[in-house]
C-alpha cells in the first residue's frame, strides 16, 4: 500500500490486529542481555508475515526502570538500553515498509521521580513547576492527606522533606502523579505526544488513561461493597478494598481527551488506544472516554484479563460492551504485559497449540480491535520464576500470594536449539524456562497443527471475511462450553463457534448455513447440528437475511 493510500485510511483500525511487543523480552541485539530496538527491527518480519496490521511497543523512553520503563524520567529520547532516537527511526522506516502501524506507550498520568520536572518540583513550594505535581500538606497529625491507595501496596503518599509535603503516587513512590488540573502540564504532554507524531508514529496506546486527573478537594475514598470485584485486582491487594470514586476517573479527563484527540487528529491517520485501569463502571467509561469522533479511538479494560472464563462470562461482557458503547469503539485482549498468560490461566497447558489457536481466533473475531501479545502466537504457557529471579517490584511486593507480572514477559524463544533460544548472546534479564525453549518459533515454523501455523493461517484467512473488520455482533443460544454468535456486514453473515471445553459439543445449526473453509478448525455440520470438537471451533456462511 502506498504512504498516500495509508494517509487517508483514517479507519484503519477499526477491527485490525494489534501485536503488542514488551521491548526488553523481544530480542537482543547487543548481547546485554536486554532486548532493544534493533531486536525490533530485526523480527519486524515475524510480526508482519503472521498477519498483525500494527505493533504497539511498550514504554522505551529514558528511565530508572524501577517499573521498567513505565517510569519515565525523558519523554523525547531512548533509553541507552534500548538504543537511539536513530534506532526507533529505522524501527519506523521498516515497519513502514512491511505495512505495518507503529502505536507507542505514553505513560503520562506519572513520571519517574527522576524527572526534570519532578526534581524541580520538589525543591521548594515557589518554584515555576511546584505545581506540576500532586503535593498536599499532612494531616495535623502528620499522616496524609486522605486514604488513597496506591496499586502496588500500601498508602498512596510518600513524604518529601524537602517541601514538608506529600506527594500522591498512583504506583511506586519513585512514581510521583503529574497535576492535570493545571494547563500546564496539559501542554507539557501535548507537546510530548506532538513530537512522536511529528516523528511519524501512527498513534499511541494510553497508559492508565483514567488516572490522568484527581478529585481537587482530595475526598477520601468508600470502602468497596465486599460484592463488587475490581476487574484485574484481587483482595491479596488493599488497593481492592476501596471503590476509587476520587482518585481516579474524573469528570475533568474528558475535555484533556477532547485536546489530546484534536492534537491526534492533526496527524491523518494517528490513533489513541486507552488502558481503563480498574474502574467501578468500565463499561460506561469505555463508552465515554471513545465517544465517537471526541476522545480516544478505542479502549480496552481487564474484563477478558482475569480468570474468569466460560462462554457465559464472555457473552456478558460483550453484551454490556455493545450495549453501551453507543458511538464508541472497544478494543480485546486476552494477554499483555501485566497478567498471567492466557494458556496458564484457562486450564489449556495440555493443549497449547489448539489453545493458541482457538484463543487468537476468538479475540479477532469479536467486534472491536484485537490485541495479541508477543508469544501468544506460540502458545507459551506462563513461566515460573523463583524469588530470587523476580524482578517486578509489584510480585516481590507481594510474595507469594501474588507473583508478579514476571512470568509472562520472560524472553521470546526464537530458536531452540541456539543458546538463551536466541533472544541474546548473554545473560537474559529474566530466565527462559526449558518448556519455552521447547516452543520456539523455529521449532513451530511450517509444522502443520503448531500454534504458529494455525494462527498465522487463521489471521490471514480472517482478512477475506469484511464482516470480521466492523460488521455487526449478535449472540446466539448455545449450551455451555460453546459461545456462539453471528457477524454480519451487509450482505455478509459469518457464525462463529467456538468450543471453550475439552468433549465435543453441538448445536443446531441455523437453516441454509454452509460450513466455510481455509480456516484451520475442525468443526462441521452433522444430522442438522453444527458439531465442534473440544478447543476447537467452526465458521459457517449464513444466507442473506
Amino acid at each position: 500500500m502506498s504512504e498516500a493510500k495509508q494517509a487517508i485510511d483514517t479507519d484503519w483500525w477499526r477491527g485490525a490486529v494489534i501485536y503488542q511487543i514488551y521491548p526488553r523480552s523481544f530480542a537482543d541485539m547487543n548481547g546485554d542481555g536486554i532486548g532493544d530496538l534493533a531486536g525490533i527491527t530485526a523480527h519486524l518480519d515475524h510480526v508482519a508475515g503472521l498477519g498483525a496490521d500494527a505493533i504497539w511497543i511498550s514504554p522505551f523512553f529514558v528511565s530508572p526502570m524501577d517499573d521498567f520503563g513505565y517510569d519515565v524520567a525523558d519523554y523525547r529520547d531512548v533509553d541507552p538500553i534500548f538504543g537511539t532516537l536513530a534506532d526507533f527511526d529505522a524501527l519506523l522506516a521498516r515497519a513502514h515498509a512491511l505495512g505495518l502501524k507503529v502505536i507507542i506507550d505514553l505513560v503520562l498520568s506519572h513520571s519517574s521521580d527522576r524527572h526534570p520536572w519532578f526534581v524541580e518540583s520538589g525543591s521548594s513550594r515557589d518554584n515555576a513547576k511546584a505545581d506540576w505535581y500532586v503535593w498536599a500538606d499532612p494531616k495535623p497529625d502528620g499522616t496524609p492527606p486522605n486514604n488513597w491507595l496506591s496499586i502496588f501496596g500500601g498508602v498512596a503518599w510518600e513524604w518529601d522533606t524537602r517541601r514538608r509535603q506529600y506527594y500522591l503516587h498512583n504506583f511506586l513512590a519513585s512514581q510521583p502523579d503529574l497535576n492535570f488540573h493545571n494547563p500546564q502540564v496539559q501542554d507539557a504532554v501535548l507537546d510530548v505526544a506532538r513530537f512522536w507524531l511529528d516523528r511519524g508514529v501512527d498513534g499511541f496506546r494510553l497508559d492508565t488513561v483514567n488516572f490522568y486527573f484527581h478529585d481537587a478537594q482530595l475526598r477520601d475514598n468508600p470502602p468497596q461493597p465486599p460484592e463488587r470485584d475490581v476487574a484485574g485486582i484481587t483482595r491479596v491487594n488493599p488497593f481492592a478494598f476501596q471503590d476509587h470514586v476520587y482518585s481516579k476517573t474524573r469528570p475533568e479527563n474528558l475535555a484533556f481527551l477532547e485536546r489530546l484527540r484534536a492534537l491526534t487528529d492533526a496527524y491523518p491517520g494517528a490513533v489513541l488506544m486507552g488502558e481503563i485501569g480498574p474502574d467501578r463502571d468500565v463499561d460506561g467509561t469505555t463508552a465515554s472516554y471513545t465517544l465517537g469522533g471526541k476522545r480516544l479511538h478505542m479502549a480496552y479494560s481487564f474484563e477478558l484479563l482475569g480468570y474468569h472464563f466460560s462462554s457465559a462470562h464472555l457473552r456478558a461482557v460483550i453484551e454490556r460492551v455493545e450495549g453501551t458503547i453507543g458511538t464508541g469503539w472497544a478494543a480485546f485482549a486476552f494477554a499483555n504485559h501485566d497478567v498471567v498468560r492466557p494458556v496458564t490461566r484457562w486450564g489449556f497447558e495440555d493443549r497449547p497449540d489448539a489453545a493458541a489457536a482457538l484463543l487468537a481466533a476468538l479475540v479477532t473475531t469479536l467486534r472491536g480491535t484485537a490485541c495479541l501479545y508477543q508469544g501468544e502466537e506460540l502458545g507459551l504457557s506462563e513461566a515460573t520464576i523463583a524469588f530470587e529471579d523476580l524482578q517486578d517490584p509489584y510480585g516481590r511486593r507481594f510474595w507469594p500470594d501474588y507473583r508478579g507480572r514476571d512470568g509472562c514477559r520472560t524472553p521470546m524463544p526464537w530458536r531452540a536449539g541456539a543458546g538463551e533460544a536466541g533472544f541474546t548472546t548473554g545473560r537474559p534479564w529474566l530466565p527462559i524456562p526449558p518448556e519455552h525453549r521447547a516452543r520456539a518459533l523455529d521449532v513451530q515454523e511450517s509444522v502443520r497443527g503448531s500454534a504458529l501455523e494455525r494462527v498465522r493461517g487463521f489471521l490471514a484467512w480472517r482478512r477475506g471475511v469484511s464482516a470480521f473488520r466492523a460488521g455487526a455482533i449478535r449472540f446466539l443460544d448455545a449450551p455451555e462450553p460453546l459461545v456462539a454468535f453471528e457477524r454480519a456486514e451487509g450482505a455478509e453473515r459469518v457464525l462463529c463457534v467456538f468450543n471453550l471445553g475439552r468433549e465435543e459439543r453441538r448445536m443446531s445449526a441455523p437453516e441454509g448455513a454452509a460450513m466455510l473453509e481455509g480456516h484451520g478448525f475442525g468443526g462441521r455440520i452433522e444430522g442438522g447440528e453444527v458439531v465442534v470438537p473440544g478447543v476447537d471451533a467452526a465458521f459457517l456462511r449464513l444466507p442473506s437475511p
